[in-house]
């Protein structure tokens, strides 16, 4: 409807955050806020809508043993119920679910994934409230480059190939589940110079790209 505001959360990690790349891969900062690809989403959008960022460095799907903040299935439940009433979540992480230590291949990756989304799509309700569960947009992050730093070396041993297989299994959930899925490694194939963030091109390049999809997906 005309003059109707629409509500966006962005759910993500340092791609979502907006982690500047460095050669020595940390510490950064971060890309001021029109940088960033929800900043771009919400110039492109226009004020009609109101994007909202959710995006912690290192989050993981399925959980991180070395730090307890980074686990998103124990966040999300809370995240969503805050920012309600919401017409959309853009959903994107697993780069750092295929870092070594974690031990997960792709079909981990998804099955822990499927869980965030059926925290989405039955999030109706909320605390107190009746507001129905928003739709969303499952996105898949592009695969990682050439990592130079030998830490991150160690960190993303095997991480590019499995990266690279992440979109065809959350495209597989997406038409399992009935939500919206867009694979930015269709868009973006070369990162920042750590190998696994974005440029400022980057950003600008799947903010623009996420606005044109997000229209589809509200009927706009």
């Amino acid at each position: 409807m005309p003059g109707e505001v629409r509500r966006i959360l962005c759910f993500g990690d340092s791609l979502t955050w907006g982690w500047i790349p460095v050669e020595g891969g940390a510490p950064s900062e971060r890309y001021a806020a029109d940088i960033r690809w929800t900043g771009v989403l919400a110039d492109v959008l226009g004020s009609d809508h109101v994007i909202i960022e959710e995006g912690l460095s290192g989050r993981t799907v399925g959980g991180d043993y070395t730090d307890p903040r980074l686990a998103a299935a124990d966040y999300l439940p809370a995240a969503l119920a805050t920012h309600l009433p919401l017409d959309l979540v853009i959903m994107m992480l697993g780069t750092n679910d295929t870092k070594a230590f974690l031990h997960r291949d792709p079909a981990d990756i998804g099955a822990a994934m499927s869980i965030l989304v059926g925290q989405v799509t039955g999030s109706a309700g909320g605390v107190g409230t009746l507001y129905p569960a928003p739709k969303l947009l499952l996105v898949a992050p592009p695969p990682i480059t050439e990592v130079i730093h030998p830490w991150w070396q160690l960190t993303w041993a095997g991480g590019r190939e499995k990266s690279r297989q992440l979109a065809a299994a959350y495209s597989a959930l997406a038409d399992f589940t009935g939500v919206e899925f867009f694979d930015a490694g269709s868009l973006i194939s070369d990162l920042g110079v750590d190998g696994v963030h974005f440029t400022e091109q980057n950003n600008r390049d799947l903010g623009t790209a996420l606005a044109d999809k997000v229209r589809s997906i509200l009927g706009e």
